[in-house]
């Protein structure tokens, strides 16, 4: 319930009628409020204190008022969308990464509570690729899942930031990165993958996935698992860091040839999902017993991940958390709100692929 006295209600309700449409001069003269406190609650701001965000949104509501989008952009040059850039790392008819794919549901929606359409497209990296988009007022700003190979892709984000275009990109952490990025703490989340299989008795771990400096986050990863062995005094054996591309064909051709090498092991450490339920597959066809025989851990947290058998112990990045963070970063960002850079904590949620304590070596 509004807390505005009946003869104020009056005098403006009265005055408004009289015009054509109400305006937001409207609706911050009820809400005693600025006009740019009214834009920003109308658009779901985080700046604007919920309680005051809902007075004016019921004022708009009772006033029938709603924000003509095309006039809008008319004025300020800009279309109210954001453009969704995935990398395509993939071949032929092979799946998009499903992390990503997960993703874009969170990322529409939160986009629609605030106001913006989403053009999701694959992104083509021409050398002017980042023009086609914001100078070209195709979008505001970009939200840009996946790289390939970040040495390369570095260039790409410099082009960015010299062309002062709005961005932000999910998943990698490095030193002096231009640009604003949203990601998680991938080191701690190795770390506890392998401190997990380390505490149930499994000492010939093998971390399976590209953890170069190609991949930023994979290559963290590496990171937290290699601590944990440290710490426990085990071996960090070179032998037992398994390169595979990222994709479930891709851990299973790994994890098949490994098989075949004769190396000892009694767990695995995947640096994603789609690489662990590949490996596992491949163990079980090869009549290993996952977790008897060897324990398994993955890295995401898919929403599949529960319903492989095994179900898949694994390192939990918040999925709807993400998305929502790169949709709010990205619209401060074009909003001129302060915006800064979120790196987010992991999770290890525990499954049936590791097993319970004292898990043997192959």
């Amino acid at each position: 319930m509004l807390k505005l006295s009946a003869l104020y209600l009056f005098v403006h309700y009265t005055r408004i009628m009289k015009v054509d449409t109400p305006t937001s001069r409207d609706i911050a003269d009820l809400a005693g409020v600025s006009q740019a406190t009214v834009s920003r609650a109308l658009r779901n701001s985080p700046l604007v204190r919920q309680e005051t965000r809902e007075r004016i949104q019921q004022i708009a509501r009772e006033l029938n008022y709603f924000v003509n989008r095309n006039a809008a952009g008319l004025r300020t040059h800009q279309s109210n969308t954001i453009a969704l850039l995935l990398f395509d790392e993939t071949e032929g008819d092979a799946q998009i990464n499903l992390f990503f794919l997960t993703m874009i549901g969170y990322i529409t929606r939160a986009a629609a509570r605030r106001g913006y359409d989403v053009l999701v497209s694959l992104q083509q990296l021409t050398d002017d690729w980042h023009i086609q988009y914001q100078a070209s007022h195709r979008a505001d700003g970009l939200i840009l899942l996946g790289y390939g190979d970040y040495v390369s892709y570095r260039e790409k984000l410099d082009a960015l930031a010299a062309a002062n275009t709005r961005f932000i990109i999910y998943g990698p952490i490095v030193n002096d990165q231009p640009g604003h990025f949203l990601g998680c703490d991938n080191e701690t989340g190795g770390f506890a993958a392998t401190e997990h299989l380390i505490g149930l008795g499994r000492k010939r771990i093998v971390i399976l996935g590209d953890t170069s400096q190609r991949h930023p986050e994979f290559a963290s990863r590496y990171a937290g698992y290699a601590k944990a062995l440290t710490q426990s005094g085990l071996d960090l054996a070179p032998e037992l860091n398994v390169y595979a591309d990222n994709t479930e064909d891709r851990g299973y051709e790994a994890m098949r040839a490994l098989l075949s090498s004769d190396l000892s092991f009694d767990a695995v450490f995947a640096v994603t999902d789609v690489l662990a339920i590949g490996a596992m597959r491949a163990l079980m066809d090869a009549g290993k017993r996952v977790p008897d025989d060897v324990g398994v851990v993955g890295f995401d947290d898919l929403p599949h991940a529960a319903f492989v058998t095994p179900a898949l112990t694994t390192v939990q990045q918040n999925i709807r958390e993400a998305g929502e963070g790169l949709v709010n970063a990205i619209a401060g960002l074009i909003e001129g709100e302060p915006v800064e850079s979120i790196q987010m904590a992991p999770r290890l949620i525990v499954r049936d692929s590791c097993g319970a304590a004292g898990g043997r070596a192959r």
